[in-house]
């Protein structure tokens, strides 16, 4: 018999936490943008709820609106994105600097709409150049791999920074559109990209936790499903016929909620990481539906169906969104840690007692207060369970 020496040392699991250090935190988008979105969204939200009036500049629900669909929703929709994109083109993730730069564009707008409020340009110009230069950095790996899949991704990014340029002039006066209605184009984007990331994910996670076959479906339905909402963006924003809005927000919404059927399984009750996703894709259709029918025939409905999308779909399915990928990406098993089952139960209350306080119900003032401190405690929660872990290098001590 021949003896065979295997000369690779073996793999040794770190013993003991590790401390946190700058280059775990920028080793991939997901860590700051996370970690940053859920303050961000928890402290927002708080403000408004408890009487922040915004800015001269941006007075009133401007202001929240903004912070919550280009602040909280386009941070982690970055973080999600360019961290995807090392899978999507084997390409080496955007790390270190040039991560820094982003995230530091992204602070800063933040800062510089609160510290100018006379003018919303400069802030607004910093925000709208975070989302062309994540755009970038997500179009260089796409195009070097050739990864055709993914060409209309970069694209959607700089859509959604052609929405927050047009709030902002609009806002400013400068051009002639009601950055109201470019706050619904906002999030009528943001939906887009759920519908997209929901698409790609929900069947396959659902597969893996299950022991499933996994359910697949016809291009066409993932261009429909995520082209109804877009259509719906951009007759909003052109002013269009309200028949257009309402009929692809009744297409939107009758395939999205076809393919939650399809992928549906009873034992994803059973699994908080499945569905917190098909309770935030859920209210996203619903959401869209909504919004089509408020439109062109029930306008009392549009504050619901802006909230549907907003606190259950975005909230909802960003924070199991988050959850998960932080998991598989700091090494540890895909197992919901504490307090996070509470974290999902808070924002499930959030997205009930917001609808509720937008249909009227008595006491709404106070049903919405009480939303928000739901929303804000579960995303308070993510900050404390993952905030540790995103600032140091993973668990399993591999790159």
């Amino acid at each position: 018999m021949v003896a065979i020496i295997r000369i690779e040392e073996p793999f040794k699991r770190p013993r003991g936490p590790q401390p946190p250090t700058w280059k775990a935190f920028l080793s991939m988008a997901f860590r700051p943008f996370y970690l940053l979105a859920a303050l961000q969204g928890a402290i927002a939200v708080l403000f408004w709820a408890f009487g922040f009036g915004g800015t001269e500049a941006l007075p009133g629900y401007l202001w929240h609106g903004h912070e919550m669909i280009w602040g909280y929703a386009g941070a982690v929709i970055v973080g999600f994105l360019l961290t995807a994109a090392a899978t999507w083109t084997g390409q080496p993730p955007i790390r270190g600097r040039t991560l820094a730069l982003l995230v530091a564009l992204w602070l800063a707008a933040r800062i510089v709409l609160l510290a100018v409020p006379t003018s919303n340009l400069w802030g607004g110009a910093l925000s709208v150049l975070f989302f062309v230069g994540a755009a970038l950095s997500l179009a260089v790996p796409v195009a070097r791999s050739r990864n055709r899949r993914n060409y209309g991704v970069p694209p959607l990014l700089l859509a959604f920074a052609a929405g927050n340029l047009a709030f902002h002039l609009g806002a400013a006066g400068l051009i002639d559109i009601d950055p109201r209605h470019m706050l619904h184009v906002g999030l009528l984007i943001v939906a887009t990209v759920i519908f997209f990331m929901g698409l790609r994910v929900i069947a396959f996670f659902t597969s893996k936790a299950l022991n499933i076959p996994q359910v697949t479906h016809a291009p066409w339905i993932g261009f429909a499903a995520t082209g109804a909402p877009l259509v719906m963006a951009l007759t909003v924003a052109a002013n269009g016929p309200a028949a257009l809005t309402c009929a692809a927000g009744l297409v939107g919404a009758a395939i999205n909620l076809r393919q939650l059927m399809r992928w549906w399984h009873p034992r994803v009750l059973g699994q908080p990481l499945l569905w917190v996703l098909f309770a935030g894709y859920l209210c996203t259709a619903l959401g869209v539906g909504l919004y089509g029918l408020a439109t062109f025939a029930a306008p009392t409905l549009t504050s619901a169906a802006l909230h549907s999308i907003a606190v259950g779909g975005v909230g909802l399915l960003t924070l199991g969104m988050m959850s998960r990928t932080a998991l598989g990406h700091t090494g540890r098993p895909l197992e919901l840690p504490q307090p996070m089952p509470a974290a999902f139960g808070c924002l499930l209350a959030a997205t009930v007692l917001r609808l509720a306080a937008a249909l009227a119900v008595p006491f709404a003032h106070a049903v919405l207060i009480a939303s928000a401190l739901c929303f804000a405690a579960g995303f308070g929660l993510f900050a404390y369970r993952f905030g540790p872990w995103l600032i140091r290098p993973r668990a399993d001590g591999r790159p």
